[in-house]
């Protein structure tokens, strides 16, 4: 037993051999390996709910073939989210109006209240 040396030295194990590719692929057709395993893969595409959207030129983009959403139903939703915009802007300006008239009679009440106080301390200084 080492006084100063490590006490824990495992064995080297051996490197490990590396698989080839030649057994997976020596059955298929080269233009096929070349498909699958090259450079050209094509555009990506993902199926969402019922729509097909393919990369393209750093957008999505979806496939008017299989889109089951027509054209006329996007154009729908943007219509009726630019008047739920609208009209969530119109509700934001109304009730700024309405905090700007609370304040306004807060105020008007508490002006009163002090005259109030005033008047009261009048009546009583002079009995």
């Amino acid at each position: 037993m080492p006084l100063l040396g490590n006490k824990f030295s495992p064995k080297r194990t051996t490197p490990r051999k590396l698989s080839s590719l030649t057994n997976i692929t020596s059955d298929l057709d080269p233009v096929y390996i070349q498909e699958e395993l090259g450079l050209n893969y094509g555009p990506i595409k993902l199926h969402l709910g019922n729509q097909l959207v393919k990369f393209e030129n750093g957008q999505w983009i979806t496939d008017s073939k299989t889109s089951k959403t027509s054209l006329k139903e996007i154009e729908e939703l943007k219509q009726q989210n630019k008047q739920l915009i609208e009209e969530n802007n119109f509700l934001k300006y109304k009730l700024e109006i309405m905090l700007d008239l609370l304040t306004e009679k807060a105020l008007e009440f508490h002006l009163q209240e002090n005259e109030m106080e005033k008047s009261r301390k009048k009546i009583h200084r002079t009995k």
